[in-house]
């Protein structure tokens, strides 16, 4: 999926907010901007978050 896709679909499921590389120019493609602006323990329970998802999104494509 494009990293546009994966930002829209991660704050749908997740609800975790990243930007989608690609809001930074084309070559962007393939990459996320995270925000580091919030305390750890946030930051701490949104990777899980994240985890949480790209396994289900990995077991989906194997």
């Amino acid at each position: 999926m494009t990293s546009e896709e994966f930002a829209t679909k991660l704050l749908q499921e997740e609800k975790v907010a990243v930007v989608p590389g690609t809001a930074f120019g084309d070559s962007g493609e393939g990459y996320l901007r995270i925000s580091y602006a919030y305390s750890i323990e946030k930051i701490k329970e949104a990777l899980e978050r994240i985890e949480r998802f790209v396994k289900k999104y990995m077991k989906q494509d194997a």
